[in-house]
């Protein structure tokens, strides 16, 4: 009888075999994101003009989505 022959799978850029079974490679940590600033050292600087241009179409779009809202927040009956 002759004996079965197992081929063997080689690495293209080495001589070492290909492990077909470690397929699981452990993940890559990623550094982690920088502690945020405390924000008690924060500084806010507001460079807006004193009065901000609106126009009407920006309006109607704000009452269209925001209307039930508005009327909510604004009607006199509680």
């Amino acid at each position: 009888m002759t004996r079965t022959r197992r081929s063997r799978v080689y690495d293209r850029t080495g001589d070492e075999p290909i492990d077909v079974y470690d397929y699981a490679h452990s993940r890559v940590r990623r550094p982690r994101r920088q502690v945020p600033a405390d924000p008690t050292t924060w500084t806010v600087t507001d460079d807006w003009p004193e009065d901000v241009p609106v126009t009407e179409a920006e309006i109607e779009v704000f009452e269209a989505w925001f209307g039930d809202l508005f009327d909510e927040l604004f009607s006199t009956r509680h």
